[in-house]
């Protein structure tokens, strides 16, 4: 599984909002993933259900917070998620 988001820029910096303190080999990440999601053992199916939420939470806040910072309205980031801007603006509204 892999996920392209498409914004049109460069980057210019590390992201600010990375709270990893080493870097990871992410085909290892990728492969680990993929063994327990085909685990039959529910346990680690769900375990694995619940990090790729965590994982999306995570991946939603920044790129959010990125929009923010590029000037994109509620209204924007409400469509790009396929939510109403007040649903968007009220989860990430209110943070720093």
């Amino acid at each position: 599984m892999s996920v392209r988001i498409e914004t049109g820029f460069c980057q210019s910096g590390l992201t600010r909002h990375i709270c990893q303190s080493r870097l990871t080999d992410m085909d290892a990440d990728k492969n680990d993933l993929t063994a327990k999601l085909e685990s039959d053992d529910p346990a680690v199916g769900l375990r694995a259900v619940g990090a790729l939420h965590r994982l999306a939470e995570q991946v939603e806040a920044s790129s959010v917070q990125l929009a923010r910072d590029r000037g994109w309205s509620w209204e924007q980031i409400g469509d790009a998620l396929g939510i109403s801007r007040q649903s968007a603006h009220a989860k990430y509204g209110k943070r720093g």
